[in-house]
């Protein structure tokens, strides 16, 4: 087959050219309309029960997390000027379009009596610009008056302000959205500046648009260093302008042709396929070193380009294609995990791996034979050299130094084995952000003085029409946010209770002690002068309660805690919730971002566990295909399951959690890791057969053959993998980590 394979490529070569070329047209037209994806990945199955009761809350109460947070801490800012020019940037941010409304200090609404028609006014505390300092104090007397805001828009014990900017989730979800955030930032960096006053920016949608932005501008970023670190590798290796142009040359195409792919698929570029440019980089440059050694040291030892060009694609195609399919399987792992976004990476990084075997078996073979033989000077690497040296020092190792090998390698997996016990298995919605950017200390900033960003909420169904407006229901509710309190990564939260102190305050025309619920004989004739509420119309307590008053919700905002301090907290609260509200009498949920990310990552992890064995299993298999000796598929799965648990040890020892971000990162090792493996065994059983089975001369002859390769491939993978460890996103910067490590 093979050697039909040859002759297909050689007799067939402008006219393969051409279909490529053309293809590679297509490709990049297809690839230029590429774009960012904008929402959140949903790691739950549609069907999950977690998910279907945060579609049904956000069916009845619209989108968490649309909020974006902005703080600031100006002792000044309830002088004249700096209030002022607060008030105008308030406003001027609500004008923009995709904010569907602000709250800050200057932009504030209350509820005052209106005894003439028996209702509360809700009236903004700052109807105009103020004009003196007198009225300036004054404002500052009624905001620092209610309680309702205290703590959860200013921190009077830091002099902390924030403004809460909601966003239209049309737009939200769309690329308009990078363009509404940097309107927005450009507006109050504004303020920042003219006041030297360092902006906090946080919430989801805020965290989600950078996020969104650094995997752009690292997509093209990496690219580029990935070529540029390959290149230089290849040249100091082979040195060979050629072959570093041909390689270079193969793995652009095979980069044009993974954009292009995931134009046709319908898939947009996500913190995962935005990694696979470059890896395909990675991974396109070891297919060519394996050929181009091949090709050069066969030209070394008879001078014929032609059987040179014939043997580079038969013996190495085979043995490629055998690691490109490890490789691929892999990837093609993730496939399982039910998760929109790994699905899409497992489908379009094994298609990919594919794809770029099959332009580097044709390319490389077609374009050297376009091109005159090699020069003494291109063959000088595989003479005397430094890493002829190290194969010379590797051979005596192995032929004499076998029993302290073995002891290494015995007292590192102990260690490892170690290390894999104090590992721990967390994550949380930011893991992305790395500890050392603006984002995430600006996240810190606001948990220190508002307890977190992080949105969790809590519905509660009386299963009555008009249940909420019961005072028993009300007392209920008050009770839960009391037992809510109990717990310091909680903030202060919002809810109809809120409303209703607040409702009785503004009925004692202002008085702090009286933000209190009311007792039965109040009740009923301060809700009175709720507008509207009679008729349903509910204005004030629109945002907290369902059309016929049977279903409210409580808002609280949570620090960036991982997901076993998450499970924790609601495993403890659970018991509390239901010795307040019956399960008989009410169905009480607790839902939003945060607890759907808690049981996705759970999940997530579960799946990828499943993906991992699945590779494994997979792999293992293919080497029985290979090499049909159950001896054989050992010794090719010891030294690639060995770096795994040093990994996976490592991680314990340095307090890596296993996450989502992490655990994806065996799939990929193993899938690639084993590439050498295959080579050297494939050599070896060759090597085998022409030495009529003398054990020791076919394994020193296939560790000559191939050690060029695996160290030149090796040196590449590393490197090529490292350069994610500049990521500015965690999981990324984690992956150039821990897979360099294992490789």
């Amino acid at each position: 087959m093979w050697q039909f394979i040859v002759r297909l490529i050689l007799r067939n070569r402008i006219s393969i050219l051409v279909i490529i070329g053309l293809l590679t047209v297509f490709m990049a037209y297809k690839g230029s309309g590429i774009k960012m994806t904008y929402e959140m990945a949903r790691m739950l199955p549609k069907n999950d029960s977690i998910n279907v009761e945060y579609e049904k809350f956000k069916e009845q109460f619209g989108q968490d997390g649309s909020v974006i947070f902005v703080a600031i801490q100006d002792p000044d800012l309830y002088t004249l000027k700096h209030f002022t020019d607060w008030y105008e940037l308030s406003n001027s941010v609500n004008d923009i379009y995709g904010v569907e409304e602000v709250v800050s200090t200057a932009r504030l609404y209350n509820l005052q009596r209106n005894d003439e028609k028996k209702k509360f006014d809700f009236k903004p505390i700052v109807n105009k610009k103020p004009e003196s300092q007198a009225q300036v104090d004054s404002i500052k007397n009624i905001v620092y008056g209610l309680p309702l805001y205290s703590g959860r828009l200013f921190n009077p014990e830091t002099n902390v302000s924030m403004m809460m900017i909601t966003l239209d989730k049309e737009v939200l979800n769309s690329k308009k959205r990078i363009a509404l955030i940097s309107n927005i930032k450009d507006h109050i960096d504004e303020y920042g500046k003219k006041y030297d006053i360092d902006i906090k920016y946080s919430g989801l949608p805020y965290i989600r648009t950078v996020t969104s932005k650094v995997i752009q501008d690292e997509l093209l970023y990496f690219v580029l260093l990935s070529l540029f670190i390959t290149s230089v590798l290849l040249l100091i290796l082979f040195r060979s302008v050629r072959a570093v142009a041909f390689s270079m040359l193969v793995v652009v195409i095979a980069v044009i042709w993974v954009l292009g792919t995931i134009v046709l698929f319908g898939y947009k570029i996500t913190i995962l396929t935005g990694i696979l440019p470059p890896l395909l980089i990675v991974i396109g440059v070891e297919n060519s070193i394996f050929l181009l050694n091949k090709y050069l040291s066969e030209y070394r030892d008879h001078g014929n380009k032609a059987r040179a060009l014939s043997r580079m694609i038969s013996r190495i195609g085979n043995a490629n294609l055998l690691t490109n399919a490890t490789t691929a399987t892999g990837f093609a792992a993730f496939i399982i995990t039910s998760n929109s976004l790994l699905v899409e990476f497992g489908i379009i990084a094994s298609i990919n791996i594919l794809v770029t075997y099959l332009l580097s078996l044709i390319l490389l073979p077609i374009l050297f034979s376009l091109f005159p033989s090699p020069k003494k000077k291109h063959l000088k690497h595989l003479e005397k050299s430094t890493i002829s040296k190290i194969i010379d020092r590797i051979t005596i190792i192995v032929l004499t130094k076998r029993k302290l090998v073995y002891a290494i390698t015995i007292v590192l997996f102990i260690g490892g084995i170690m290390g894999v016990t104090q590992l721990k298995t967390t994550g949380n919605i930011v893991d992305d952000i790395s500890k050392k950017s603006k984002l995430y200390k600006d996240l810190i900033f606001l948990e220190s003085n508002f307890k977190g960003v992080m949105p969790l909420e809590i519905t509660v169904d009386t299963k009555k029409k008009n249940g909420i407006l019961s005072l028993s229901t009300i007392k209920k509710l008050d009770q839960l946010q009391d037992t809510l309190a109990l717990y310091p990564e909680f903030s202060p939260p919002v809810s109809v209770v809120e409303v209703i102190k607040a409702a009785k305050q503004a009925f004692y025309r202002g008085n702090t002690k009286m933000y209190q619920l009311p007792n039965s004989q109040e009740k009923n004739f301060i809700l009175s002068y709720v507008p509207d509420i009679e008729s349903n119309n509910k204005s004030v307590l629109n945002s907290f309660v369902n059309d016929d008053l049977s279903k409210t919700r409580i808002t609280v905002q949570m620090a960036n805690i991982g997901t076993n301090d998450v499970e924790r907290i609601l495993a403890d609260l659970k018991p509390k919730v239901n010795s307040i509200f019956p399960p008989d009498r009410y169905d009480v949920q607790l839902t939003g971002t945060s607890v759907v990310f808690l049981k996705g990552t759970n999940y997530l992890v579960k799946n990828l566990f499943s993906s991992l064995l699945l590779a494994i299993i997979v792999i293992t298999a293919l080497m029985a295909i290979i090499f049909s000796s159950f001896r054989m598929i050992l010794i090719s799965l010891i030294p690639n399951i060995i770096p795994q648990v040093l990994t996976a040890g490592m991680m314990g020892y340095f307090g890596i959690s296993i996450k989502p971000s992490t655990i994806l990162i065996f799939s990929i090792a193993l899938g690639i890791s084993v590439d050498n493996t295959i080579h050297f065994l494939s050599r070896y059983r060759l090597h085998l057969k022409h030495t009529n089975w003398k054990i020791k001369e076919s394994i020193l002859a296939a560790l000559h053959e191939t050690s060029y390769s695996m160290i030149y491939s090796a040196l590449v993978l590393f490197f090529g993998f490292f350069i994610f460890t500049l990521s500015s996103l965690g999981g990324t910067e984690a992956l150039g980590y821990l897979v360099s490590f294992t490789l």
